[in-house]
């Protein structure tokens, strides 16, 4: 028999990652900031890092974050830095730094098109190398990818590429890195900062476009996204998978 959650169950859910502390990569605005706050709601302590001293700062003190790093994820040398200062042990972490790089393989600066073809893949990479000693099982990694541009179109051939790539590379990660479990978000359009910073003034047109074309009929939001992030860490029995969250947007387009 179902019928509407108790308040127990309300409240079960709420602290289902009571005691757990999670790193946030990107977590001082958009996705990262929503899931650093659901991850609160449910219990977690959240360490954040983003590359923007002060965005960061006020993300921390909304937070209350345990402790908090500015850098930028790319940067190899300083990703590991922070993870080596990490005092073990840690539960999650959540990656959402990093952008697709759009453009035509005729066309793109050949070091952008590099870029763009290992930026993400190699985040992924240095992540699991930093993390592999100090997540304890039956803890995650949670990264963000791209559902919209797996499907190949003109101008897309760059972040096609990647976006089916890392799938497979999140694959293995949870193979490699078992028990510690791997799984990617690939996301289709998502109401954030960054998408209002890529489209400009086309945004309210995307928007309606959306609301008018997706089977939800409602633009995805931070919020959505976070809700799947916290559910990947918190149910241990996923791991090596990849979860669309895009309103239907793929069988429309």
């Amino acid at each position: 028999m179902t019928g509407a959650p108790t308040e127990a169950s309300t409240a079960q859910r709420e602290r289902e990652l009571l005691g757990q502390t999670i790193v946030v990569i990107g977590g001082s605005s958009g996705i990262g900031l929503e899931t650093a706050r659901r991850a609160r709601v449910a219990g977690a302590s959240v360490i954040l890092t983003g590359r923007n001293p002060a965005r960061l700062e006020e993300a921390a003190l909304e937070l209350a974050a345990a402790k908090t790093a500015a850098f930028d994820a790319n940067d190899a040398a300083a990703l590991r830095s922070f993870f080596r200062d990490l005092s073990p042990p840690i539960d999650h972490v959540m990656v959402t730094a990093g952008a697709p790089h759009y453009g035509s393989p005729l066309e793109i600066p050949l070091e952008e098109a590099r870029s763009g073809l290992t930026e993400r893949l190699l985040l992924a990479i240095d992540v699991a190398r930093a993390a592999a000693d100090k997540v304890r099982p039956p803890g995650s990694l949670v990264f963000m990818g791209d559902a919209g541009a797996r499907r190949p179109r003109p101008g897309l051939g760059i972040a096609s590429t990647a976006a089916v790539a890392l799938p497979t590379l999140i694959a293995s990660l949870a193979l490699d890195l078992a028990p510690i479990r791997v799984n990617l978000i690939a996301a289709g359009f998502v109401d954030t900062p960054l998408s209002a910073s890529i489209l400009g003034h086309d945004l309210d047109k995307r928007r309606a476009e959306l609301r008018a074309t997706l089977p939800i009929r409602r633009v995805v939001t931070p919020a959505d996204v976070a809700a799947l992030a916290v559910h990947l860490m918190s149910n241990t029995a996923l791991t090596g998978a990849t979860y669309d969250i895009d309103g239907g947007q793929q069988l429309v387009s």
